[in-house]
């Protein structure tokens, strides 16, 4: 699976699109709609996933819909992957985890360095405390694409997960 990276809007989310088997999906569409769907204009693309309803991770979720006539979250052939449901930043906030590959795509739940910030409406603190306990049982080797800033491995975030379970 090839998986690409574009940088999209003031907050500088990432926008990730996978490709496999000559198709193509959207993960996370923030913004810039027009830098998307010309980053795409080659690709097959067959599907959109959203780890969560953040405007940053969804404002363009509406005109890619519309231009690659697809739906977001429909069933995705030739692409396995589960849905790891992770509250606590957002109350709908998922993850993708592509077991062959060992990646996930996480959103704002862990991101290099930290967690999502849980100051916002419809964080929860007991949620994200649930979520992080979760995460745990996937491989350390997993390499993690979060919804902002550089990719990680999982075992590179265990402390910092551990250190912020035991402080809560």
């Amino acid at each position: 699976m090839q998986i690409e990276k574009i940088v999209v809007g003031f907050l500088k989310e990432n926008c990730y699109v996978l490709t496999f088997n000559n198709k193509s999906i959207i993960i996370d569409p923030g913004a810039e709609a027009d830098k998307i769907i010309k980053f795409c204009n080659d690709k097959n693309i067959v599907g959109v996933l959203v780890t969560h309803h953040h405007f940053d991770h969804v404002g363009a979720l509406k005109d890619i819909e519309s231009y690659f006539q697809i739906k977001e979250d429909a069933v995705i052939p030739d692409f396995n992957y589960e849905i790891v449901y992770t509250p606590g930043h957002a109350r709908d906030l998922k993850c993708f985890y592509f077991p062959q590959e060992e990646v996930m795509f996480t959103g704002d739940f862990i991101l290099k360095g930290d967690i999502g910030i849980l100051g916002l409406p419809g964080s929860n603190k007991e949620e994200m405390m649930n979520s992080l306990r979760k995460i745990k049982k996937y491989p350390g080797t997993t390499r993690l694409y979060p919804g902002h800033g550089e990719e990680t491995l999982l075992n590179k975030e265990m402390a910092n997960i551990d250190n912020y379970i035991a402080q809560r």
